[in-house]
């Protein structure tokens, strides 16, 4: 009888830890998966905007969500994607990119939190609204408000530009989620096998 229960015992513990490494494994495999490959701009690609839809740019950019690991896709013809630093993309300066890209398909990959700034390499397009801001957010950040609009750009001097009116003050859902996972999996663990050595040290 006591092996009986022993050894249904171990079954459970060995299943438990087998279930939390399960968990973490998923867990893992969706992160590698999260990342994403965005087409600025849609269906209407890179390219310099009517008069009418002069925040064509910034309008797609508060319509998605973009993490560290993202890219974006830029498609275009006769014309170029330069990025800048924060006072290069208020000003339309295009003497000094960071990078720049004329292939025509050109991929960049978000590889850290925080804003990345992109303008035309012709100058007169950039004016015009051809020009991105993008926020990309941290695993655990939310996400900002909305930028001002290119017609009223900020009036600081170059260290107080500020391309986002303030951060929210809740965490993601996806954070949070992640977080009770991890609780979850430390509480567990310590749980299992403290149960199997009381029910040990009562049968023995």
């Amino acid at each position: 009888m006591k092996m009986a229960f022993f050894w249904g015992l171990c079954n459970w513990v060995v299943a438990v830890f087998a279930a939390l490494v399960l968990v973490g494994g998923a867990s893992m495999k969706a992160k590698v998966e999260a990342a994403r490959v965005f087409r600025v701009g849609d269906g209407e690609g890179w390219h310099e905007p009517t008069e009418l839809n002069s925040s064509l740019y910034s309008d797609w950019a508060t319509r998605n969500r973009f993490r560290v690991g993202d890219s974006l896709n830029f498609e275009y013809k006769n014309d170029s994607v330069l990025v800048v630093d924060k006072w290069s993309y208020y000003h339309c300066n295009t003497s000094n990119p960071i990078t720049a890209f004329n292939n025509g398909n050109s991929t960049f990959t978000l590889d850290k939190p925080g804003f990345f700034y992109f303008i035309s390499g012709v100058t007169n397009h950039c004016k015009n609204g051809q020009r991105l801001i993008v926020d990309v957010m941290s695993p655990h950040r939310s996400p900002r408000y909305t930028p001002p609009s290119i017609a009223n750009p900020p009036q600081a001097g170059m260290g107080g530009l500020s391309p986002y009116a303030s951060p929210l003050s809740s965490a993601s859902s996806g954070a949070a989620k992640g977080t009770s996972s991890v609780a979850v999996a430390v509480l567990m663990s310590p749980l299992a096998v403290a149960s199997f050595a009381a029910m040990m040290h009562f049968y023995y």
